[in-house]
């Protein structure tokens, strides 16, 4: 089990020299990764703050370690250009020496972050630019010449290089909420599922963490991939004291996850001492 820090691009963190200072505490700390949202304007009257571009954010991450995977928990792909996010993700796996993860999803709340741009808002059209994007994006990364035609997505006779320091390509992690099956059916297809359960820093039940293991891992094997490395991500709050995260974290693995991702209550998750002070307890262990 591994173990991430989970913050928002908003509040103190929409500052990147900020980010760039959690993400080396995080990592003299002994935590495995960091993982930044990446909202436009969020819930808009409903949650106003400032944010700051997610990618950006990563580079000073970057720039400030070098050994944790960085990441984000979720890009939406079908608001963004797949050509131009494929350049920067290159461009970041790069800077990080091959350190990151693509985390992909459709994005929320759908009626601020796309409809107060005019942005199509239908999900089913959503999900269709979502995969299309990715596959778009993974042909790009390699460095070949790419014609891509579908519906929504066009790549004409394109060479995009250099190609990501990490082959055959970055990680991809699919988002979502369960027990909603096609978040996760799409998850199995990639090389990870980060889907969300119940309230943003409660725990998951063992129980149900089981059954989604075992669904993404059927899928898995009906489509070949059933041998190949695939990550679980579970996350919520655990406080600092290690007989207790271990109770928390221990019946997680058991149950299939391999990444456990610390997330903070929504009152101090935009605020860097609150975060801070969790980040350098260090990460939950099952020793």
């Amino acid at each position: 089990m591994r173990c991430s820090v989970n913050i928002p691009n908003l509040g103190d963190f929409a500052d990147p020299r900020v980010v760039g200072e959690i993400a080396r505490l995080a990592e003299d700390a002994g935590w495995d990764g960091l993982f930044i949202w990446d909202h436009l304007i969020g819930y808009n009257r409903d949650l106003v703050g400032e944010f700051a571009a997610t990618n950006i954010l990563l580079a000073a991450a970057a720039l400030a370690t070098n050994r944790i995977r960085l990441g984000t928990q979720v890009t939406p792909v079908p608001r963004r250009r797949a050509h131009q996010l494929a350049r920067e993700i290159a461009t970041l796996d790069r800077l990080t020496g091959g350190r990151m993860i693509l985390g992909v999803g459709l994005g929320d709340p759908v009626e601020n972050e796309y409809g107060r741009f005019d942005e199509p808002t239908d999900f089913k059209v959503l999900a269709a630019l979502l995969d299309e994007g990715l596959e778009a994006i993974t042909l790009l990364w390699s460095g070949e010449p790419v014609t891509f035609h579908g519906r929504y997505v066009t790549v004409d006779d394109v060479i995009m290089r250099p190609t990501p320091v990490q082959r055959p390509r970055v990680p991809i992690w699919v988002g979502g909420h369960w027990p909603r099956k096609a978040p996760a059916r799409r998850a199995a297809r990639w090389d990870g599922a980060v889907l969300t359960i119940g309230p943003w820093e409660q725990p998951p039940d063992p129980d149900v963490i089981a059954e989604m293991h075992a669904y993404t891992q059927a899928h898995r094997d009906e489509a070949g991939l059933g041998d190949e490395p695939f990550e679980l991500v579970v996350g919520g709050a655990t406080p600092g004291n290690t007989a207790t995260t271990r109770d928390i974290v221990g019946p997680l693995a058991a149950a299939g996850a391999t990444w456990w991702d610390e997330r903070f209550p929504f009152d101090s998750l935009g605020r860097f001492d609150a975060v801070r002070a969790r980040v350098e307890q260090g990460p939950p262990t099952l020793g």
